[in-house]
């Protein structure tokens, strides 16, 4: 049995899903959010002739991406940013690693082959206890994915007015009782500011009522992806990534996106839909070629993890993986 901190959520998919796309001499492929490496390292062993662009946001996951992935030499490249940032069209890893090619209207542009997204936070982050995205044990309330920049959960919950805690525990974790939770935070830190997370979780779990409780797993959870979310902007920061990455991928190249909660799953969603259908009305008897979808859906609907890799691997319990085919360039 693979070890489940370690074991890449659908790992055999993505690759039958990407490799199609790096049969190619010099084929590029983006993992936007690259964690221990898994993904990664499966694609590369599959496509002998394909370069791989590492990207994230957490420089200690770099650093043991950098060790699992040695003996690939100089077919990785390692980028710390986040993935928006990174897959800027200007200054992102596109225009310095992507390959030119010659697109619609005969012109060129650097674009790479695929992009891979496994979104959430890794398995990694929540066992390493000092991170603080667990509620499981009490520590330090962090919860950022780069700690060395930002602010941290406990200073989003010490200084955001008690508006704005609703939002974001209504709008992020989609708890009902984000009003009631907000407020009992901002009357428990007049007391005393937070700082770990035992605290939090005794004070979600009073405020929920005990019906509540009973049902939907740990009473903790949705606030604490709802802060985890705030804290590393990360709904916003796919909002900007996604398109880009459509825009960077080449004829018959590959986006593949593993999502583990229902917002950014949404995202997902209606991006690779609204990709995948005509730029024209729908009651239009004939697309002109230039109007045609830019991508093939090669998913129906979100497909989700075997009860066989469940058992195996708990984190794939909640995995959505949507996935599309470049099949029309914009010039």
């Amino acid at each position: 049995m693979r070890d489940p901190a370690h074991a890449p959520v659908l790992l055999d998919r993505v690759v039958q899903l990407v490799a199609p796309a790096l049969d190619r001499p010099d084929a590029v492929v983006v993992d936007a959010t690259l964690g221990l490496g898994g993904h990664c390292a499966a694609l590369l062993d599959r496509c002998p002739r394909a370069r791989a662009v590492g990207v994230d946001r957490d420089p200690d996951a770099l650093e043991l991406a950098r060790e699992r992935l040695a003996r690939f030499g100089d077919r990785v490249v390692f980028v710390h940013a986040v993935f928006d940032t990174a897959l800027d069209p200007q200054t992102g890893v596109v225009a310095e690693h992507g390959t030119d090619r010659v697109v619609a209207g005969g012109s060129t542009r650097r674009l790479v082959d695929a992009v891979v997204f496994d979104l959430g936070v890794s398995s990694m982050q929540l066992d390493r206890t000092e991170r603080g995205f667990s509620y499981a044990r009490d520590t330090h309330l962090d919860m950022r994915m780069d700690a060395t920049t930002g602010t941290t959960a406990a200073e989003l919950l010490n200084q955001a007015g008690e508006r704005e805690l609703a939002w974001i525990l209504r709008t992020y974790g989609e708890e009902r009782f984000a009003a009631r939770i907000a407020a009992a935070i901002v009357r428990t830190r007049a007391r005393e500011p937070f700082t770990t997370s035992a605290r939090l979780v005794e004070l979600v779990r009073d405020s929920v009522p005990a019906p509540a409780r009973r049902t939907g797993g740990h009473p903790a959870k949705r606030t604490f992806q709802a802060l985890r979310i705030a804290v590393n902007d990360e709904l916003a920061a796919l909002r900007r990534a996604l398109p880009s990455a459509v825009d960077a991928t080449a004829l018959h190249g590959r986006v593949v996106v593993l999502a583990y909660q229902s917002l950014e799953d949404r995202i997902v969603k209606q991006e690779l839909a609204r990709r995948s259908r005509p730029e024209v009305p729908d009651d239009l008897p004939v697309v002109p070629e230039g109007h045609r979808p830019q991508l093939r859906l090669l998913t129906r609907g979100a497909e989700v993890a075997s009860a066989a890799e469940v058992a195996e691997n708990p984190r794939a319990r909640s995995v959505r993986l949507r996935a599309a085919e470049r099949v029309r360039e914009v010039a």
